[in-house]
């Protein structure tokens, strides 16, 4: 195996990790969870099959392919400084297949095409000397939807008015809590979370261009509610900055709203308008003064 193509099966694998447990490294994913991922792609490429209406039976993985034949025999092996010319290449045939049940044309598109990992490490967001309220964190773990006025401005063009709508996922990677959010158009953010007392903050980087995000938010009796079972924290405001569409720094009022039911979690950015079905009608008195809740005056 040569050297690049050590550091291509590494990105997979790593893709792989991040895409089905949400973990930044294959060395951070267990023999178990290997096996899990097995599961889910086996049941995707007979799903695939299904519906291009292939007669011929599915291309199933083995329980353990990915950790012995992958993980052990190539990756671990390379680590563990043995000679990559004593270590045999993929079965490229099947590295064709994994990158299509990726949402790849090929192993080749996804070499070309797939991006890096978010880089969550340039990110600092903590106070030494101050406890994390680590309930609080796990409690907010989940899919959000977040609801502003940062919409573009179209200079002499009057246009209905209208809300923004982002998604917003929080979930644990380690120790740290990490987000990932849509933004406009085809880029996103990546970020962090963390939380002292009864206070949220998050800090987030664009992957696009040159902006970075901070909100900070506080939920009244937060330790009542945390005793509560089940989501009791369905709601969180928070005040965030940023460099609007237009180039202006702005303070923005934002309302988090949990998503219950996952399979309705659409992965996007959208505008919607005052009337619109998928706005929660209780949030809309708080967002309809767009001059309240864009603060452009410093």
């Amino acid at each position: 195996m040569s050297k690049e193509e050590l550091l291509n099966l590494e990105r997979l694998m790593n893709y792989m990790a991040h895409q089905y447990l949400k973990k930044l490294s294959w060395e951070d994913v267990s023999k178990t969870e290997w096996s899990f991922i097995v599961t889910e792609f086996n049941t995707a490429i007979e799903k695939q099959q299904r519906q291009k209406k292939i007669s011929s039976p599915p291309p199933f993985f083995g329980d353990n392919y990915f950790y012995e034949h992958l993980v052990i025999r190539k990756l671990k092996a390379a680590k563990n400084n043995t000679a990559l010319a004593s270590i045999s290449s993929p079965n490229f045939s099947k590295l064709n297949i994994i990158a299509v049940v990726l949402g790849f044309d090929s192993y080749i598109d996804f070499i070309n095409n797939a991006t890096e990992l978010f880089p969550f490490h340039e990110l600092k967001i903590n106070i030494p000397l101050a406890a994390t309220n680590e309930a609080l964190l796990d409690h907010l773990v989940g899919y959000w939807y977040c609801y502003n006025r940062n919409l573009p401005l179209k200079a002499g063009k009057k246009e209905p008015e209208r809300i923004w709508r982002s998604s917003l996922e929080i979930y644990k990677s380690g120790d740290e809590y990490l987000v990932e959010r849509t933004g406009r158009d085809n880029h996103m953010y990546y970020g962090k979370i963390t939380s002292y007392a009864n206070y949220i903050f998050i800090i987030m980087n664009s992957t696009t261009f040159i902006r970075q995000r901070h909100f900070i938010g506080r939920i009244k009796d937060v330790e009542d509610k945390l005793k509560k079972n089940g989501p009791a924290i369905n709601e969180l405001n928070f005040v965030s900055t940023c460099v609007s569409f237009n180039e202006e720094p702005i303070a923005l009022f934002e309302i988090f709203h949990r998503v219950t039911k996952v399979k309705d979690f659409q992965k996007a950015s959208v505008d919607l308008a005052f009337d619109s079905p998928l706005l929660p009608k209780h949030l809309l008195p708080h967002l309809k003064d767009i001059e309240l809740n864009r603060i452009t005056a410093h």
